[in-house]
C-alpha cells in the first residue's frame, strides 16, 4: 500500500520501521523541530531523526488543520497515525481514510497521555487499539486490540517501548486484513469512555495528600521525561525512581522527613516513601544518597508541605 505516515515521538519510530518494511512510504508528517533546553537548540522529533535515516521524505506542518494539502495531493491508500500530535482535519478525513496507532485499549483512556494515565493508575494491564480515525478524538471504530501486561517496575519509557512493539506488529496484521477485505470494525462503546488528556505543569507535580502508590505511581508514569515535580522548602526537585519506605512512624504527620543521611524517606498519608533518583534545576540526575551528601536544606524531623 501507498502510506502517509503521521508520528512524532519514540512511541512512533518502531511503528514506522516496521511499516517501511512492508509498504511504501510516500511521506513521513511529524511535528515541527523543538527548542531544547537554556541554549534552546532546535531538535528534531525522534521520527524525523528515523525518517532521515531510512531516507524518507518528511513534512512538518506547524498547524495541519491549514496545511494539508500536500498530503491530499499524493493521493495515499491509505494514512497512518501513531502519536502524531495533531488533530488531523475533516477536510483530510474526508478524502483519505485513515487507521491510527493508540497507546490504550480503548474506549479507556482516549487522549495524547493513555501510557502514562496507565501507570498513574496502577494498572497491571493495558493493550494497543488499531482503530478508523474521525474528527471526534479517538473514537473512530476498532479494527483489533491486544493487551499488554505493565510490570511492577515498568515506567513510562519501558511500557511505551513494549507497546510500540506490539502496536507495530499489530499494525502490519491490520494492513494486511484491509488489503485483503476482510477487516472488521467495532464502534466504540460510549459508556465506557475514560480520558487521558495530554499532561499539563499541574499533573506532574507529587504531594504528601498522597498514598504512597499514588506518588510512586505518578513518578513512573512521568519518567524519565518530564520527571515528576516535588517542592521542598524554596527547592524543587525532579523526582525519577521511588519505592515503599520501610521506616513506619504512625505519630509523624504527612511530610515528615523520616531520615534524610543517604537515604530520603518522608512521611505519607499512608506510610512513607523513599525517593530514589533526583535532579536539582540545572543539574545531573543522580542518586538521591549524592544529593543528599551535597546539600543541608533537608534535614531528618523536617516538615516537608510542598504545594497541595
Amino acid at each position: 500500500m501507498n502510506i502517509v505516515f503521521m508520528g512524532t515521538p519514540n512511541f512512533s519510530v518502531p511503528v514506522l520501521t516496521k511499516l517501511n518494511q512492508h509498504h511504501h512510504i510516500m511521506l513521513v508528517v511529524t511535528q515541527p523541530d523543538k527548542a531544547v533546553g537554556r541554549k534552546k537548540i532546535m531538535m528534531p522529533s525522534p521520527v524525523k531523526v528515523k525518517a532521515l535515516e531510512l531516507g524518507l521524505p518528511i513534512f512538518q506542518p506547524v498547524s495541519l488543520r491549514k496545511d494539508y494539502q500536500t498530503i491530499i495531493d499524493l493521493k495515499p491508500d491509505l494514512i497512518v497515525t501513531a502519536a502524531y500530535g495533531q488533530m488531523l482535519p475533516q477536510e483530510l478525513l474526508d478524502q483519505i481514510e485513515a487507521v491510527n496507532v493508540h497507546g490504550s485499549l480503548l474506549p479507556h483512556y482516549r487522549g495524547g497521555a493513555p501510557i502514562q494515565y496507565a501507570l498513574f493508575d496502577g494498572l497491571k494491564e493495558t493493550g494497543i487499539t488499531i482503530m478508523y480515525m474521525t474528527y471526534k478524538m479517538d473514537s473512530g471504530d476498532i479494527i483489533r486490540q491486544e493487551k499488554v501486561s505493565i510490570e511492577k517496575d515498568d515506567n513510562y519509557e519501558t511500557l511505551s517501548k513494549k507497546l510500540s512493539i506490539v502496536g507495530a506488529d499489530l499494525l502490519i496484521q491490520v494492513l494486511d486484513d484491509i488489503t485483503q477485505g476482510t477487516s472488521q470494525r467495532t464502534p466504540q462503546n460510549e459508556q465506557d469512555v475514560t480520558f487521558a488528556y495530554t499532561i499539563k505543569p499541574a499533573d506532574e507535580e507529587i504531594h504528601f495528600g498522597m498514598t504512597t502508590s499514588q506518588m510512586i505511581n505518578r513518578i513512573r508514569g512521568l519518567s524519565p521525561e518530564p520527571g515528576a515535580t516535588l517542592h521542598i522548602k524554596n527547592m524543587t526537585l525532579k523526582v525519577y525512581r521511588a519505592q515503599k519506605g520501610d521506616i513506619i512512624d504512625d505519630k509523624a504527620i504527612p511530610g515528615s522527613v523520616l531520615m534524610a543521611h543517604k537515604r530520603l524517606i518522608i512521611k505519607t498519608i499512608d506510610g512513607s516513601i523513599e525517593f530514589l533518583e533526583v535532579q536539582q534545576p540545572g543539574k545531573k540526575v543522580m542518586a538521591t544518597k549524592d544529593f543528599l551528601n551535597g546539600q543541608n536544606i533537608i534535614q531528618q524531623g523536617d516538615v516537608i508541605e510542598g504545594r497541595k
